[in-house]
């Protein structure tokens, strides 16, 4: 094995990409080609790394003691899972599982601390992705509480279209079925049907064989 290749420093005033970060910095770390239905780590495993999503998407659930599976979240390129073990998490609390064709970069625990630590531009980029992460989560609280199952629906296919992340949003959203849809914001199935011919008909949304969203979709997001 050669020695491991030396981090590629940010130019001054350059926007930070962790992906290329990641990918040089001398980690002990893997990659590894997921098909869809590849489970990245299952709920009650150890908690001993951390994943970064290079490309692709990943869906996150949990199983209640019940046999009950809920849908967390569904996340995509530049986002990361399994963070929770660098805050004392021991075993894994959700399952995650690729949806679609996916390349996720595995780093073991102790040496994304240790790199952290080192990096100042890695921690801060990593520090505001987990307070986006945090206000999300509150965000999808408050959805799941006061909105509407047509509103919670509309958020939710934004979201999986990258609205509001950085760069032009996804419009064609990779397959994903209704009834994960459901799930994903505590409906059944039938409404989650309702809603996608309602937004088909009003020309928010396209949904031939491939998914494609509209801005014009926003509207039931920020209208009664």
């Amino acid at each position: 094995m050669g020695s491991p290749k030396a981090a590629k420093k940010p130019k001054k005033g350059s926007i930070f990409d962790p992906q290329v970060f990641l990918s040089t910095v001398g980690l002990k770390r893997s990659i590894t080609e997921c098909p869809p239905g590849h489970k990245i780590f299952s709920q009650g495993d150890p908690s001993d790394a951390v994943f970064y999503i290079e490309k692709g998407r990943v869906k996150l659930t949990i199983v209640s003691n019940q046999g009950k599976e809920a849908v967390l979240a569904i996340l995509g390129a530049r986002d990361f899972l399994g963070e929770a073990c660098l805050m004392g998490q021991m075993v894994r609390v959700a399952s995650a599982t690729a949806i679609v064709p996916s390349a996720v970069l595995r780093i073991e625990k102790g040496e994304m601390l240790r790199v952290l630590q080192k990096e100042r531009a890695l921690s801060g980029f990593f520090i505001a992705y987990l307070l986006s992460r945090n206000v999300r989560i509150e965000e999808d609280l408050v959805d799941q509480l006061f909105n509407s199952t047509e509103k919670r629906l509309a958020r939710t296919l934004l979201l999986l279209a990258r609205y509001g992340k950085e760069g032009n949003p996804e419009r064609i959203v990779p397959e994903i079925n209704q009834e994960t849809l459901a799930e994903m914001i505590g409906a059944t199935r039938e409404r989650v049907n309702f809603f996608m011919n309602k937004f088909r008909k009003l020309g928010f949304i396209d949904y031939n064989g491939e998914l494609q969203i509209h801005s014009s979709l926003l509207n039931v997001v920020l209208h009664e």
